[in-house]
């Protein structure tokens, strides 16, 4: 009888010399599925995709010793993704990442450390800790701020909320709500704008607030949440008797890119004691740019803060990081397990990150930003980020110069909101809809779709969002025509 002989691990010395060759793979099966797709998404309907990978997952196992299913499912997945590095891939906050980040994170994935304890990621964790105080210098946070990385803007908006909650309530009522659960007392109340992440109204449903703890906050037509309003909104959550517990700031909306004045929500927050939250999960890159940075004046006085360097930032996914100004503010996520990190180990020097985050077994995202800061710096970063802006700005020039689409507003960072205008207006929601559809159907293009706040028909708007700094003005030119003429082949089909 043969023994069978185990697959290879990607651990020590011998670990590099089994991924040399399936990394060889894996590059040439991405180019093969590329070259396959031809466009920035690949064309046909959605059920036509979901047969073919089906197909391909019902083949038989190899033996795991040679790369035949590496190949082919990578092939098949370059095939059918959606490619940011593509100049007509301008849907979403979707980087393409840079090639060094991937390069750092393919040796993290050799490595495996996880972040809840030392002894699994002895240099990851001191290295995480480092990163962070350099991300906390860029906000303009002190020596006493703490953090961690996160899976995103979801996570850290949860994580600022829950530490609202416990701080807020807590001081309110005088227990610890982390021992004791929510306490009986006045209602909380979280306030954001109509333009905020829809996270912010799922962390107070997880947290055990219930979604219409949050007040909505007005907006102005750029998206921009009204200081009026809010002062409104709180001093009338006063007078019901309610205690305002958090104000949610966005810098940099999904849509628009948006700021919210944070100088003044800071104001409004300290007036009624309520925690402040930036939401600068997109906006937060703007901080690398000199040209930008001013744009987030106020957002060092934040109780909290969620940055996500897998937007502007072209990092691959997750870099999220969640901040907060005050590390004593953490208390109530601190735990202790025996098994992961003991008193006595800490209080000997092998510190543990288990008490910062939500989540046990982690990885050490932080090194793919550590690689990139050390390669590119802030000024490198920054010039990528100017571009992206200048694409956009580019953009929205082509927008207000075609006769047949409308501009909604100037980017203020890389995206900007528009439509096409069919003869008839009444068509005008269908039509947009419909030719975005048109454009993924016929793989030419990914276009985001979004609509404003508000009721009725006419506010379906068309989104592009540029962060791919090697895209030149003269595409994006050739992308806007493009949508125009979707829409024209649309409005024709109805």
């Amino acid at each position: 009888m043969t023994a069978a002989v185990a697959p290879p691990l990607s651990g020590g010395v011998s670990g590099a010399a089994a991924l040399k060759p399936l990394v060889r793979t894996v590059l040439e099966a991405l180019a093969e599925g590329a070259a396959r797709r031809d466009g920035p998404i690949p064309a046909g309907p959605p059920q036509e995709l979901f047969a073919l990978v089906a197909r391909a997952l019902a083949e038989p196992a190899g033996n795991g010793l040679d790369d035949d299913a590496l190949r082919r499912l990578t092939a098949l997945v370059a095939a059918g993704s959606a490619d940011p590095s593509d100049p007509a891939c301008a849907a979403h906050l979707h980087c393409p990442p840079l090639a060094v980040a991937v390069a750092a994170d393919l040796a993290i994935s050799a490595l495996n450390p996880s972040q809840d304890s030392w002894d699994q990621a002895p240099a990851t964790t001191a290295l995480e800790t480092l990163v962070l105080d350099q991300v906390a210098e860029l906000v303009g946070y002190p020596s006493t701020a703490a953090g961690v990385f996160t899976s995103g803007g979801t996570e850290s908006n949860l994580m600022g909320l829950m530490l609202a909650r416990d701080r807020v309530l807590g001081r309110a009522t005088g227990r610890r709500i982390e021992r004791d659960g929510l306490p009986a007392g006045p209602r909380a109340r979280i306030f954001a704008s109509a333009a905020a992440h829809f996270s912010v109204r799922r962390a107070a449903a997880l947290l055990g607030l219930g979604e219409d703890t949050v007040v909505t906050v007005p907006v102005d037509r750029d998206l921009r949440m009204e200081p009026d309003e809010l002062a409104v909104a709180l001093r009338e959550c006063v007078r019901r008797g309610e205690l305002p517990m958090a104000v949610v700031a966005t810098a940099g909306t999904t849509d628009t890119g948006a700021i919210d004045p944070l100088n003044a929500c800071a104001d409004l927050a300290a007036e009624h004691g309520a925690w402040t939250h930036v939401d600068a999960a997109y906006g937060g890159g703007a901080l690398l740019s000199d040209r930008l940075a001013p744009l987030l004046a106020g957002l060092e006085r934040a109780d909290s803060v969620s940055l996500d360097w897998h937007k502007l930032g072209w990092q691959p996914v997750a870099a999220g990081v969640f901040l907060v100004r005050k590390a004593e503010t953490y208390a109530s996520l601190a735990r202790r397990a025996a098994y992961l990190n003991p008193a006595d180990d800490e209080d000997a020097g092998y510190s543990s990150l288990l008490g910062l985050s939500l989540r046990t077994t982690r990885r050490p995202d932080a090194f793919k930003i550590a690689v990139t800061l050390a390669a590119l710096g802030r000024e490198g970063l920054g010039r990528l980020v100017d571009a992206c802006h200048d694409l956009a700005c580019a953009g929205a020039a082509a927008v207000r110069a075609h006769p047949r689409l409308e501009l909604h507003g100037d980017p203020v960072l890389t995206a900007f909101l528009f439509r096409y205008l069919p003869a008839d207006a009444a068509l005008a929601d269908r039509v947009n809809a419909g030719l975005r559809r048109r454009l993924l159907r016929e793989g030419h293009a990914v276009v985001g779709r979004t609509e404003l706040p508000g009721e009725g028909p006419g506010r379906v708007r068309l989104k592009l969002t540029l962060l791919n700094p090697h895209t030149t003005a003269t595409e994006v030119e050739q992308l806007v025509h493009l949508v125009a003429g979707a829409g024209a082949a649309e409005e024709a089909a109805l």
